[in-house]
């Protein structure tokens, strides 16, 4: 099975969860689910995201896309997210 992992800051993670869980659906499309999220015990506005991954060509343009750019924006992700697809 592949793996998803996302590791990015957020200015405020209250704020960004709420925007994290609306874009539910927008993940369930392109295969993806939450295994498990994390939060950096030295800076909790650091979180990282493991999901299993249905599809990898269809995980992959959702990272790429325009849509969860915009979604991240809006939640406050202030760094590049730093993605890996695991084995």
């Amino acid at each position: 099975m592949m793996h998803m992992l996302v590791r990015h800051k957020v200015a405020e993670f209250g704020k960004w969860k709420p925007v994290y869980d609306a874009h539910l659906p927008a993940r369930q499309k392109a295969g993806l689910k939450e295994e498990h999220l994390f939060r950096n015990a030295d800076n909790p506005n650091e979180v990282l995201l493991l999901f299993s991954v249905e599809d990898v060509d269809k995980a992959k343009a959702f990272a790429a896309s325009d849509d969860l750019r915009q979604a991240m924006e809006k939640a406050g992700v202030s760094d590049k997210p730093d993605v890996y697809f695991l084995k």
